[in-house]
């Protein structure tokens, strides 16, 4: 039976404090996956808008010129001075952060919707998967404010964006240098993916009754297998 006294301002702080219980009321409340969906994309675009009118702008084109790859990075330095636009560059990013999110929410739906189909059985609608994934990627609100924080304790704004991820591995473990094939990827992964990773595979078992250990497989297949083919790429 459900808790009428529960709401989604408490599913917000238990997804961090009590996520089994959040997992279990959200997926009888499709309609509150607008909160953590806004919260977590106006935050992230409040934190990107911010940045952008924050850094040293001349010397973040530079910078974005020297992490080119050195055989095309002189034929490459004009066409980057032209692009790069203080508010061009902003209203792309603020965008790219919407419309990336909205896209990799639906594929992620996609993929546990088919997922459950094809294990469990149960009877849970697309809507509701989707839901499911923005929930497991509220958790990404701690990557925002630690930018956040990164910018107001820096001690200039000649800041690259890759130092606003101070939870990626590349950050905690990787130190490749800026502007590798490393580096990006290794910046891809952050202690809060893995949390999520947790999140889906904890909410998975609950919301179909699968196992534990095909919980976790079907929450870490589609990591692995993007960072296991990118990490093979890159080692050729």
């Amino acid at each position: 039976m459900n808790d009428k006294s529960y709401k989604v301002f408490n599913a917000m702080v238990d997804i961090i404090a009590s996520p089994g219980k959040a997992l279990d009321e959200v997926k009888q409340h499709t309609s509150w996956l607008w909160w953590p969906l806004l919260i977590s994309i106006l935050l992230a675009m409040s934190v990107f808008a911010y940045y952008y009118s924050w850094v040293d702008f001349p010397w973040l084109v530079e910078e974005t010129i020297r992490g080119l790859p050195a055989e095309n990075r002189a034929e490459s330095a004009e066409a980057v001075r032209s692009f790069m636009k203080p508010g061009q560059t902003m209203w792309i990013t603020l965008i790219s952060i919407a419309v990336t999110s909205l896209v990799i929410y639906t594929i992620q739906a996609l993929y546990f919707h088919l997922t459950n189909k094809m294990t469990s059985g149960a009877e849970i609608r697309f809507s509701q998967w989707f839901s499911f994934c923005v929930w497991i990627s509220f958790v990404s609100v701690f990557g925002s404010l630690a930018a956040l924080v990164v910018m107001l304790m820096a001690d200039s704004n000649q800041l690259a964006t890759t130092s606003l991820q101070p939870f990626s591995v590349n950050a905690l473990i990787l130190h490749a240098a800026p502007g590798t094939t490393w580096a990006t990827w290794a910046s891809s992964l952050s202690l809060v993916t893995f949390w999520s990773i947790f999140l889906a595979a904890l909410g998975f078992g609950r919301w179909t009754g699968t196992s534990t250990v095909k919980s976790w497989f079907i929450a870490l297949l589609p990591w692995v297998l993007i960072f296991g083919i990118w990490a093979a790429i890159n080692a050729r």
